[in-house]
């Protein structure tokens, strides 16, 4: 088992006394200072101090702070005994249950996210439970009450597209249950949100193509309204030509592709052969989904022409077979986002202030 966060600290004070560093009455370092020393979170460091005043290694007096106790076990003794009410503590405490809630999760995007928040999960001791919506609002309702009936103390969750918000969402929100949004922010309702500053990140893909010449840029994805994630995405991309002094037209900006939410992509073909055969000026395209910019690949492969002649950006993005990009996209940092998830649900769940909104930086990268 991997070696709990608190248990270093607390195994450091143990030694610090058996070295004879510490000694009875002397004063042991606060929660800031050992997280500061430590790298840790004031959670970690909270509960290190309050189990080695379990064990009677210490004692914490409020308001000064805390010191080794008196009558303490010294040498092999103490680390001994340090050691095995440590691991009874962890054998007979119970294990908090964190619910993920996502639409999906695949190569391009999801799987780093889901990784770094099961391992960020077991640093805290909690089990992380997973259910997938696959884009459903029935579905992400029944999940968050299925959790909640379950016992979990917080839920993470990645909203599914939408013209509206989740009612039951909403209701555990306003209800102050620990709740950490990825990917995702709800405009106008306070609740924890980690996510890509989606507005950059398109305005970064659009400046890209203009940097490279081109001015007839499209721009395609999924229906944005109260997706916030999409919404910044089509913003970036408008701002892009505001700053560079250019004409938008409106009639590039492709918001009805469907695919993804549906997983029919029939419609969603013609309509994009339609759009190439109809605007053959246009040469470059901002996508805000990788398979939406696969099915544009395809509807380009279909009428014949060279995909080579085409400028294709989007968020997110598979290698080819050797290793190499196959669209310049914008890398977002999975395993931060689901670290910082995690983070702010365990500072909720301790009563601790959280920030509303985490930002985290991203990549874009190039394809040669």
């Amino acid at each position: 088992m991997e070696t709990h966060l608190y248990k270093q600290l607390y195994m450091h004070i143990v030694h610090e006394i058996q070295q004879g560093k510490l000694k009875t009455g002397d004063r042991v370092s606060s929660e800031k200072e050992l997280a500061e020393q430590f790298g840790v979170s004031r959670i970690t460091s909270k509960k290190a101090l309050e189990k080695l005043a379990e064990a009677g290694v210490i004692k914490r007096i409020q308001g000064k702070g805390s010191f080794v106790a008196n009558g303490h076990t010294s040498g092999l003794e103490l680390m001994r005994q340090s050691e095995e009410r440590t691991s009874a503590a962890i054998r007979v405490q119970e294990r908090h249950l964190i619910g993920l809630i996502i639409p999906s999760f695949s190569d391009e995007y999801g799987l780093k996210l889901l990784h770094a928040m099961e391992k960020q999960s077991a640093l805290h001791e909690c089990d992380l439970i997973i259910k997938r919506t696959g884009g459903s609002k029935e579905e992400e309702e029944h999940a968050i009450q299925l959790f909640v009936s379950l016992g979990v103390k917080g839920l993470i969750v990645t909203p599914v597209h939408g013209e509206h918000y989740n009612a039951e969402l909403i209701r555990v929100v306003l209800g102050k249950f620990p709740v950490v949004l990825v990917d995702r922010y709800l405009k106008g309702i306070p609740v924890c949100s980690v996510y890509t500053d989606n507005r950059k990140a398109a305005q970064d893909l659009t400046l890209h193509l203009i940097g490279k010449g081109h001015q007839n840029i499209a721009y395609l994805s999924p229906p944005v309204e109260n997706t916030s994630a999409l919404e910044d995405r089509l913003l970036g991309y408008t701002l892009a030509f505001t700053r560079e002094g250019l004409k938008l037209n409106q009639d590039y900006c492709l918001t009805n592709i469907t695919g993804t939410r549906s997983g029919s992509w029939a419609g969603d073909l013609e309509t994009l052969k339609s759009f190439l055969g109809q605007n053959t000026d246009v040469k470059a395209f901002v996508v805000s989904e990788y398979l939406v910019a696969t099915m544009l690949a395809q509807a380009i492969d279909a009428q014949g022409k060279k995909l080579e002649n085409y400028d294709i950006v989007c968020f997110d993005s598979l290698n080819d077979f050797l290793g190499k990009p196959i669209f310049t996209h914008i890398q977002q940092d999975e395993k931060r986002m689901g670290e910082e998830a995690v983070e702010l649900l365990i500072s909720q769940l301790y009563g601790e202030a959280v920030t509303e909104q985490r930002i985290v930086e991203h990549r874009m990268i190039v394809k040669e």
